[in-house]
């Protein structure tokens, strides 16, 4: 899952339930003949769905007592390894999902190049070591897209500990030749609950709630406001402390591994966004000079207590890395299974999850898992000799966690563009959360059924996010209702973020997440080192492949295409939330120039 997604909403909002009533039996007539239209998903949706028991307890014999799913796991986050976007590693995975989508009998497999990406990089090996005053090896891994310090270097430790930029000033003409520890140390929680949990059915009821807009993963409010400007507030902080350490000449760089959710993050490493020096650090242009490296919190703080202390300390470390290009590009693998049906075959249903990971771990939960399931998913479906109506379309993405790119240049090019708005953004807007002009459709994406994803760890499927589609819901409770001895339950009508099914959706396709167990991915797992084989199970991830064989049986077989969200109208978001102006009786006029 992308970090810096997490927070980002690209739903339509209340404009759908007044748009897309649930139909009534009496409208299962007009609903087969509207699915003769090329526009029937925004047509009536029959009321009963035509369920094939017999294909559900076919799935479930194949997917329980054949499964494949651990051996693709093994295969990629052992036998590969970390997939960061742009490596030698990732361009293995994909060459290695094409081949094995092949073997296993789908079709076209092929890899689609979304555009350029950045620098291709890899950690070859990284180690620090305390030599004074007191020997003793510290855990630690290169940031992503770290130069190497060409050999082993060995400095004092200077303890920059900035909160604001007139903080730099103290630090001036100490640098040179120095191994900086840049961030505040940071406390470590007792952990009294159990990091690992599956949902209640308590909270998997909760989910069925409509959720209370606010919060500061809310665009437009003011936390997200005041989360938005500390995070640019700290960016320019780290900015203009790397040009001092550049100007100065300093060894290298350690800065702190983040927490984990609910005080997970001890005794690991977290090596995401969060541990890169720059903004888009994967760009040349962008590139940081100096070698950094994240440490474990209990090793970074113990170094800056003992220099806050004024005690001081020599550290000798080795950063290993390799470039492999500045302007590599980025892939996509997809394959298919042909639909068989003269009117529907063109008609696409499409799964996916990413294959891109971060660097500390093998990328097994995030998202090798969602990876490995669609690729189990599409077996089962092609060692059953299922001839799907539609076609059934498998996608790999990379570049999720750098901010959804496989996934938005796979629906570029497929589906729709948008063009820049009116009024530019300035630059410091993050691209999630610039304001988009209208939108151009492709033929495709009157063809694009439904794409389904998975990208929350390893743990076994609850239900489905409907991402704010309220026609879909009925549908969704029909095909589950069957499985709620596999624990699938819950429909929720919320939006989900941080995973491309928001690319789908943002052009107004129906895209969706699975709702899972946490497991420990959050606070664990996520972006960490141990994110590895070790965290799969297997008997989640044979369920979960279950789950998604059905869903895309399901929708490849239906009458009419699945319902969709109003057509997005981004150009007028603006205009839509302005507020009504004159609202107050007794207001006076503004004064000239006042708005």
């Amino acid at each position: 899952m992308s970090f810096v997604r997490a927070f980002a909403r690209w739903g339509c909002s209340a404009a759908a339930i007044a748009s897309l009533a649930v139909p009534s039996v009496a409208a299962d007539k007009k609903a087969k003949d509207a699915a003769a239209e090329t526009h029937s998903y925004y047509g009536p949706q029959p009321a009963t769905e035509n369920i094939d028991l017999t294909m559900y307890a076919r799935i479930r014999e194949e997917g329980f007592k054949h499964s494949h799913v651990m051996e693709f796991g093994g295969a990629l986050a052992d036998g590969i390894g970390p997939r960061l976007t742009g490596s030698p590693n990732m361009a293995k995975a994909n060459a290695w999902t094409r081949d094995t989508l092949t073997k296993i009998g789908l079709e076209n497999a092929h890899l689609e190049d979304w555009g350029e990406f950045g620098m291709g990089w890899q950690q070859i090996n990284t180690w620090v070591r305390m030599v004074s005053p007191d020997p003793e090896p510290l855990w630690a891994q290169a940031a992503p897209w770290s130069p190497s310090t060409n050999g082993p270097v060995t400095g004092e430790v200077v303890y920059m500990n900035v909160q604001e930029m007139g903080d730099l000033e103290k630090y001036k003409g100490t640098l040179k030749g120095k191994i900086v520890l840049l961030g505040a140390m940071r406390p470590t929680p007792d952990i009294t609950d159990p990091l690992f949990r599956r949902y209640t059915d308590a909270e998997l009821k909760e989910m069925e709630t409509y959720e209370a807009r606010g919060g500061r993963y809310t665009p437009g409010s003011p936390e997200f406001a005041k989360f938005l400007a500390d995070r640019m507030k700290i960016a320019e902080i780290r900015k203009a402390a790397l040009k001092m350490m550049a100007d100065e000449g300093s060894l290298a760089v350690l800065t702190p591994s983040r927490d984990g959710g609910d005080g997970g993050g001890t005794g690991i490493i977290f090596d995401d966004n969060g541990a890169n020096l720059a903004r888009d650090a994967q760009k040349k242009e962008n590139a940081v000079t100096i070698p950094n490296a994240v440490m474990m919190i209990e090793h970074y703080n113990r170094l800056g207590r003992l220099v806050e202390n004024h005690v001081p300390v020599t550290l000798e470390l080795n950063i290993e890395t390799k470039f492999t290009g500045d302007h590599e590009h980025g892939f996509d693998t997809v394959a298919e299974i042909p639909g068989t049906d003269p009117k529907l075959k063109d008609q696409v249903v499409m799964v996916g999850g990413h294959l891109d990971s971060w660097i500390s771990g093998t990328g097994a939960t995030d998202n090798g898992a969602g990876s490995i399931v669609a690729m189990e998913a599409v077996r089962i479906l092609k060692s059953l000799g299922i001839k799907p109506k539609r076609t059934i379309r498998i996608a790999l993405w990379s570049g999720e966690e750098q901010g959804l790119f496989g996934s938005q240049g796979y629906v570029k090019q497929h589906f729709g563009t948008f063009a820049e708005p009116k009024v530019p953004e300035p630059a410091s807007v993050p691209s999630f959360l610039r304001q988009h002009g209208a939108l151009s459709t492709t033929k495709e994406w009157e063809t694009l059924d439904a794409y389904y994803n998975l990208d929350n760890g390893t743990g076994k499927v609850r239900g489905v996010y409907t991402q704010e589609n309220w026609a879909i819901a009925p549908i969704f409770k029909q095909w589950i209702a069957p499985l709620a001895d596999l624990g699938v339950t819950t429909i929720s009508y919320r939006n989900t973020g941080g995973t491309d099914h928001l690319s789908f959706d943002a052009v107004g396709l129906p895209g969706f997440q699975y709702i899972q167990d946490p497991m420990d991915y959050d606070t664990r797992t996520h972006h960490s080192d141990m994110d590895t084989y070790d965290r799969l199970h297997a008997l989640d991830l044979e369920q979960a492949a279950v789950i998604e064989a059905i869903f895309l049986y399901n929708t490849s077989e239906r009458e009419a295409m699945m319902p969709r969200k109003p057509f997005p109208h981004p150009e007028l978001e603006k205009q839509m939330t302005a507020p009504i102006p004159g609202i107050y009786p007794n207001a006076a006029p503004p004064a000239d120039g006042v708005k």
